[in-house]
């Protein structure tokens, strides 16, 4: 067949085929329509976002640096497996290519490593603002931002290299289905014919250095964050100072829940629909919710973002009256 083809008297898969979605094809032009909303709307949110913060002097603070981080982060991410998608319901075989499929594993696992790592910063500088304020400025400067920036993604590029160097060593044999609509590396695991034992080490190491640990960190960090809020004397006091931690928060609560939801369920004790909708809820609906999140509940970020609509929409002349 034109997906397998022998090497040395072994059967190699050259392209896989995606099942995700396949047990509705009569909903699959309303699932494109969907998608493609969810698609637009998590690109114009987080562009929005990047924008604002770029061209508003007041947001130039470490706690919006890391954020715009973020932002860039999740148009990544879901433009990592939603156009794909998009052009696969227009396909009677949903098919990838090996090398794309190796390709789509590589960016998810850096993207998604990188986050965990980049939510965790965030929650730390929370930590320094509320509980250390007078050393706030020296403790997160502009090169210790950009050295846990560059921390982030690089922590993401080591760990998904090492598993791309392990999987490119795998056999695999047949079949040639995923029952998924993205490529990951527990799925491909399943369709190796060799040793995985390795693989799977790697893979515990990684969920527990980027997500346990991360997720422990930034709980720890919550938790002195409000004890030293509820120590706040006055109402006023505590509520400013819980409103500039409340979005980060809403945002670590969304995204752990959905990727314990996504990954620590076993399998084989669900259906397709099931497995697919975590997948979703982690992969393009959390990228669509941040921005929405941090327009919403936070005051700075909703003041720059209405100014930027309304530079948009009134011609500079129109400003320069108004504002005379």
């Amino acid at each position: 067949m034109k997906h397998i083809k022998e090497r040395r008297n072994q059967t190699v898969v050259t392209e896989f085929i995606f099942l995700g979605f396949s047990n509705h094809p009569q909903l699959q032009g309303l699932l494109f329509l969907i998608f493609l909303v969810i698609y637009l709307l998590t690109i114009l949110g987080n562009l929005l976002i990047l924008t604002a913060i770029r061209i508003n002097p007041v947001l130039h603070t470490p706690m919006y640096y890391f954020l715009s981080n973020l932002s860039f982060l999740d148009i990544c991410y879901t433009s990592t497996t939603v156009p794909i998608m998009l052009v696969n319901f227009f396909q009677e075989k949903k098919t990838i290519t090996y090398e794309g499929c190796l390709s789509q594993v590589f960016f998810l696992v850096t993207f998604s490593g990188c986050e965990c790592v980049l939510l965790a910063a965030m929650a730390y500088d929370r930590f320094i603002a509320i509980c250390h304020p007078l050393r706030y400025p020296v403790l997160m400067s502009k090169r210790v931002c950009a050295y846990l920036a560059a921390g982030c993604w690089l922590s993401g590029l080591v760990n998904s290299l090492t598993h791309i160097c392990l999987t490119v060593t795998l056999n695999l044999c047949g079949p040639n289905q995923i029952s998924h609509f993205l490529c990951d590396i527990p799925l491909l695991l399943k369709l190796s014919c060799s040793d995985t034992s390795v693989n799977a080490i790697a893979v515990y190491v990684s969920s527990a250095t980027f997500g346990v640990s991360t997720c422990l960190f930034t709980a720890v960090t919550y938790m002195l964050i409000i004890s030293a809020i509820l120590k706040i004397q006055s109402t006023q006091g505590r509520k400013k100072a819980f409103s500039t931690c409340a979005s980060h928060l809403t945002v670590v609560v969304i995204y752990y829940g959905t990727i314990n939801f996504n990954y620590d369920q076993p399998r084989s004790g669900y259906s397709l629909d099931v497995i697919i909708l975590a997948s979703v809820l982690f992969c393009i609906v959390t990228p669509m919710l941040n921005p929405i999140i941090y327009s919403l509940r936070n005051k700075e970020v909703k003041g720059a973002l209405r100014k930027l609509c309304q530079g948009c929409i009134l011609p500079n002349d129109s400003t320069v009256q108004i504002n005379s």
